[in-house]
């Protein structure tokens, strides 16, 4: 692995990471998306697809709210997606272990967006008489600063993970010995038990949403065993 190699995925890691809190919140940086285009940067925008699916289960259980700390799932989302895109014909264990690389990264990054909180109040407070002045320049700098210091924050923290744990996922997967259809079952059965968690929180309170949720779970897996 070369830092050539690794560029194209901390950029993309940055600005999704950037999409998150800062700027332009457009949901690019959800797992579905992010994984989607990670895995294109790889040459397997399919696998990225897959991976991005099973991550977005889990993301459901997210609500971004206020200074709260949660995960962040946009540069671990590219982490995720690209490890899982470079294991050529996924072996068994590859989306076991880029899930698990993907929510290490969410926890980590969730770490880092607090800190990059506590660098934004330590440079608002430099510039608080210039702030109660209503001083433009100072609002635009610190809006740019805030925006700068996000975007490398997600690019550091794609380029250290993916360097990181490719070559731990590599290592694991050589060495993996459950079967592959097991492996996937057991993901797809966990991130679905966690979004099923998730909705249910959101609407078991409203009167007959449980109906149209049950009915639509139905509707879905019947399709999918008619192929």
């Amino acid at each position: 692995m070369s830092v050539i190699d690794l560029v194209p995925l901390a950029l993309l890691g940055g600005l999704l990471g950037l999409d998150v809190v800062s700027f332009p919140q457009a949901m690019i940086s959800r797992p579905l998306v992010a994984a989607t285009l990670s895995g294109a940067l790889i040459g397997e925008a399919t696998a990225g697809l897959m991976l991005g699916a099973a991550l977005e289960l889990i993301a459901l259980e997210t609500l971004p709210f206020g200074a709260s700390r949660y995960p962040e799932w946009g540069s671990a989302s590219v982490v995720g997606g690209a490890i899982f895109a470079s294991q050529t014909n996924h072996p068994a264990g590859a989306m076991s272990l880029a899930v698990v690389s993907a929510l290490a990264t969410t926890w980590v990054g969730g770490w880092t967006m607090v800190k990059l909180r506590r660098l934004n109040a330590y440079w608002a407070a430099r510039k608080r008489d210039a702030l109660e002045a209503g001083a433009r320049g100072a609002v635009i700098s610190l809006q740019l600063m805030g925006m700068t210091a996000d975007l490398v924050r997600g690019a550091l923290l794609t380029a250290i993970a993916y360097a990181l744990l490719a070559p731990l996922a590599a290592w694991c997967i050589a060495r993996w010995t459950p079967d592959a259809q097991v492996s996937r079952a057991i993901v797809v059965a966990a991130a679905a038990s966690v979004a099923g968690g998730a909705a249910w929180k959101l609407f078991h309170a409203t009167a007959g949403a449980r109906w149209f949720f049950v009915s639509g779970l139905a509707v879905g897996l019947f399709f999918l065993f008619l192929r």
